[in-house]
């Protein structure tokens, strides 16, 4: 029920007039890597939601933090309880556009860079940041997979002394997107 409340609000805050030229993934993969002296930690959410108006350029992008799946279940409990708190916020929402859109024409099969420019909002802290991401079109298709760091502090994650040499102050976060275009 949570994942169609997501999905609605995402599609009602892009609006539009014209569905046709919206893509959409509620498949996303989103990777996130800890790589600490100690200890090497990464997770994986397949559940990303994200629609792009390609008219616009708008892009949001939305996902369920308990969505991440960890090697080991004491990883998945102490990021849900101890840093991402995400009873508390329990989403990742990312609101932005591409600045580029002229150059991108998804009507044409192709290899594309697409810079997105907005806000990743974590763990109750929004910060702007800049994507450079790849864009592959195919047969109608749209693949765009983008990769970055963010650092724990600036989000406000707090990482206990006892750990601290086990998680990374920076972790990099790759996102993977199949996007199909919406029916009318």
């Amino acid at each position: 029920m949570m994942k169609k409340a997501l999905l609605l609000t995402i599609l009602c805050t892009i609006g539009g007039h014209v569905l046709a030229q919206k893509y959409f993934t509620r498949n996303g993969k989103v990777v996130f890597e800890s790589d600490a002296p100690i200890e090497r930690i990464e997770a994986v959410n397949n559940k990303a939601l994200c629609v792009w108006d390609s008219e616009t350029g708008a892009v949001e992008m939305a996902i369920l933090i308990k969505s991440f799946n960890f090697e080991k279940a004491l990883m998945e409990e102490h990021f849900n309880e101890n840093y991402m708190e995400s009873e508390k916020f329990p989403k990742a929402i990312f609101k932005g556009h591409v600045i580029n859109m002229s150059s991108i024409d998804l009507t044409k099969d192709g290899a594309y860079t697409g810079e997105i420019e907005g806000d990743l909002t974590m763990h109750g802290v929004t910060q702007s940041i800049i994507l450079n991401t790849n864009i592959s079109v195919e047969n109608g298709e749209v693949k765009a997979i983008t990769s970055f760091e963010i650092a724990v502090a600036d989000y406000d994650i707090k990482i206990p002394k006892i750990v601290r040499d086990n998680i990374a102050k920076t972790v990099q976060i790759v996102v993977d997107l199949d996007l199909k275009l919406l029916d009318k």
